[in-house]
């Protein structure tokens, strides 16, 4: 790897990811941040010659729900081991009929219907005002959609995420609402999208349609989402065996430059 490469990689494991080493050596980190514990130990290792830190969402058996989560001491953990890239997979409601389950999306944009989460590490002190206009890493989702294609496991490239705070499911109403803004939904995005670019990380979303959301008239059961995030993973684990070992090519984007212009 060459000097000006990557540190690290970070990845953020949703549901049904739960390793990515291969029966290979690893170390676990438990780390301490000023905002608390991450979601569980983070476990160091090595992918295609890669250094990666796999770190659980949901925490170890999946015991933390979405509005529960740590994200300000998750994506703070990574940057103190030296993370400076972080490749998330998430599992998503589809709200069009074009993304049917078992699809896989690149979000290129997203809307935001949390409504008590901690979404800055800026609450006081320096205030900055970080742009979020592009908000996932061009550089990191180029790279995934070959890597997709290359594997003939394509990703829906271009498409929006509006997060929700759960860890409920949508009313009929609000899912209609949000088919008329957004392509997928999910629980887990926001904030570890804005803390990631608060921190200078170039962050990319690799989303898992596990169910058609409530629109399409039948109401989502947590049984079907699971058995379609099962049938998902090994895909997605081949995807990140390849994909991980190019993320440690040294970017070419303005992610790290991030802070330069946004502070007050």
């Amino acid at each position: 790897m060459s000097p000006s490469a990557r540190r690290a990689v970070g990845v953020i494991g949703g549901s049904g990811i739960t390793g990515i080493f291969e029966g290979g050596p690893t170390r676990p980190h438990r780390v301490t941040t000023p905002w608390g514990a991450p979601s569980g130990p983070i476990e160091e290792g090595e992918v295609g010659g890669v250094r990666v830190l796999f770190l659980p969402r949901h925490g170890p058996g999946h015991t933390i729900p979405p509005h529960r989560v740590n994200y300000r001491a998750n994506v703070d953990a990574l940057r103190s081991l030296g993370a400076d890239a972080i490749v998330t997979v998430s599992s998503v409601g589809s709200l069009k009929e074009e993304l049917p389950p078992g699809t896989f999306v690149l979000p290129k944009q997203f809307v935001d219907f949390t409504k008590q989460r901690p979404t800055t590490f800026y609450d006081g002190g320096r205030v900055y005002h970080v742009s979020l206009a592009d908000p996932f890493c061009p550089d990191l989702s180029r790279g995934a959609a070959a890597t997709g294609r290359e594997l003939r496991t394509p990703f829906a490239e271009g498409k929006t995420y509006v997060c929700v705070e759960g860890p409920r499911f949508s009313t009929r109403a609000e899912s209609a609402f949000f088919r008329t803004i957004a392509d997928v939904i999910g629980m887990t995005l926001v904030p570890e999208v804005t803390l990631a670019r608060e921190r200078a990380i170039c962050y990319v979303c690799l989303a898992m349609v596990t169910d058609f959301d409530v629109w399409a008239e039948r109401p989502v059961e947590a049984k079907e989402i699971v058995e379609t995030m099962h049938r998902n993973v090994e895909r997605m684990g081949r995807i990140l065996s390849r994909f991980l070992p190019r993320v440690a090519t040294p970017p070419d984007c303005e992610c790290a430059r991030a802070l330069d212009a946004a502070g007050v």
